[in-house]
């Protein structure tokens, strides 16, 4: 295992989001001429941002613009990268999102939202590469020198260019402050994760999110390696643990893309019905389904003590837990931030010692009817790299718009983790769009869920509000406000498989 992290050999997406560069555009697209994708890749290597800062070494055109690259299953085969790597990578990383009814059923992609459905990434309609595209301004001229000459050869656009915006004050388009809570990743590689935690932490090792490193196991994820014969060049380091293997998947990491559209509309406009027109009652019910207000504020008080991993610029929207609200009543359980994250340890809290942690194994003194009921939270951590695409259509106007204006509005939801199982299916599959989630029952996510019917449970559209006195507010006929139009798992190499795969025969 190595010592360090080359950071020169990361794609720097894992390492910043590039909300620098305000401008945006993604390209799926499909590979139709081999040798001209080879040589475009090869053109285009040394635009390749890595996560070396300029101010650590790094190009100082990269604190303008970005390139990154991302390949599906079928577009490494396509480009020749050899067929003994499978066992490797992930079983669902080689089927793809939308290569198994069973795996749509899992993560909710069923009716509407089913990959026949989409506009892209479905049967027959899979994207081999995706090429994201960053610029601070003057986006077109930087995409015009991307492409270069090589791409209409080379591939085919399986979809329109998938356009981004930027909308004011870090918003995304329900009018809720984004970004908030993301995991603060161990570049360092100093943590050492014990075997039980018994607090929250928000500092998560490096192997969650970059294959080769531990993870919060302190094992190391599986990893594609390839044959010393087959990389004759010694781009690739040696594999550990594995002789006579090179490691193609050292640095790499999985990256999962959900193309979003969201009813803003028919969101504010469902809040202002249930609150009987109140602006005030409105805004306090979204705030209820989110778990945060639109300005970002969490709607249960900060912790005390400090929380691992939790920098304290970041403090006043970050450092809490759910513990001092374990029925509910400030921040619904099933409320969008709580579902996601629910920020649990992975003993139930008040746990410490010997004795309540004896009285808590033989069934006594649970504080919060939820504790026994969710997975520890440092096990499902994802990094979360989207961008919003459609113009700014604040609550208000929303709540106003007497018919839709059809203009699209959504997320490029992109995220990155080391075991997509584990990772991201666990949590869209368990928490986003699970009607049990802590011992819920007949609601999926107020935000996310697609409310369609399951085996033994005939609705998933209502969402509780519990009470402080008297008996909670149970709101019936949740519509569905996200739907998904198209999407895929692909890997993100290191800056050196890039290299071995445009150095391919």
């Amino acid at each position: 295992m190595p010592s360090a992290i080359d950071k020169s050999d990361v794609q720097g997406l894992v390492r910043t989001a590039f909300n620098d560069m305000i401008e945006a555009r993604f390209h799926a697209v499909e590979i139709i001429d081999v040798t001209s994708a080879r040589a475009w890749l090869q053109s285009v290597l040394a635009l390749v941002n890595n996560s070396v800062a300029p101010k650590e070494g790094g190009d100082p055109a990269q604190k303008e613009r970005a390139l990154q690259l991302a390949f599906s299953w079928s577009g490494l085969r396509k480009l020749g990268v050899p067929a003994g790597t499978a066992d490797g990578f992930s079983l669902e990383f080689q089927s793809g999102m939308s290569g198994e009814a069973n795996r749509s059923r899992r993560l909710g992609d069923v009716g509407g939202d089913a990959p026949e459905q989409w506009k892209w990434g479905g049967p027959n309609n899979v994207a081999d590469l995706v090429v994201m595209i960053y610029k601070i301004d003057n986006l077109a001229a930087w995409e015009t020198e991307v492409q270069g000459p090589l791409w209409s050869k080379a591939f085919r656009e399986v979809t329109q260019p998938l356009d981004t915006s930027h909308l004011d004050n870090d918003i995304e388009p329900f009018g809720f402050k984004d970004g908030l809570s993301q995991p603060k990743v161990d570049w360092a590689l100093s943590r050492k994760a014990k075997r039980e935690e018994f607090d929250f932490g928000n500092l998560i090792t490096a192997g969650e999110f970059l294959l080769g490193y531990p993870n919060e196991y302190n094992k190391l994820t599986e990893r594609p390696t390839v044959a010393e014969k087959e990389d004759p060049n010694r781009i690739l380091m040696p594999a550990e643990g594995a002789p006579g293997r090179r490691d193609f998947g050292l640095n790499g990491t999985y990256l999962v893309f959900r193309d979003l559209t969201q009813d803003v509309r028919g969101l504010w406009q469902f809040l202002d019905k249930q609150s009987a027109g109140d602006r005030d009652a409105r805004l306090q019910l979204g705030a209820l389904a989110v778990g945060r207000t639109t300005k970002g504020d969490p709607l249960v008080p900060l912790s005390e003590k400090p929380i691992a991993g939790i920098e304290p610029k970041e403090e006043k929207d970050n450092r809490f837990t759910y513990d001092s609200d374990p029925t509910g009543t400030r921040c619904p359980i099933g409320a969008h931030i709580r579902r996601a994250n629910p920020r649990v340890a992975d003993m139930p809290s008040d746990t410490k010692g010997f004795f309540k942690r004896a009285l808590r194994l033989l069934g006594f003194g649970a504080p919060r009817p939820d504790d026994d009921l969710v997975s520890s939270v440092r096990f499902h951590r994802v990094l979360r790299r989207g961008r919003e695409y459609g113009p700014e259509l604040k609550p208000d106007d929303a709540v106003k718009q007497t018919t839709p204006d059809g203009i699209p509005r959504g997320l490029r939801f992109i995220c990155l983790n080391a075991n997509i199982t584990r990772q991201f299916e666990f949590v869209q599959q368990a928490w986003s769009m699970g009607t049990k989630f802590a011992g819920l029952t007949e609601q999926s996510d107020p935000l996310l869920g697609n409310r369609t019917a399951i085996n033994g449970c005939l609705t998933t559209a209502t969402f509780t509000v519990p009470q402080d006195t008297g008996l909670a507010r149970c709101i019936e006929g949740v519509p569905q406000f996200v739907s998904l139009r198209g999407g895929g798992y692909f890997f993100l190499p290191s800056i050196r498989a890039l290299r071995y795969i445009a150095s391919l025969p």
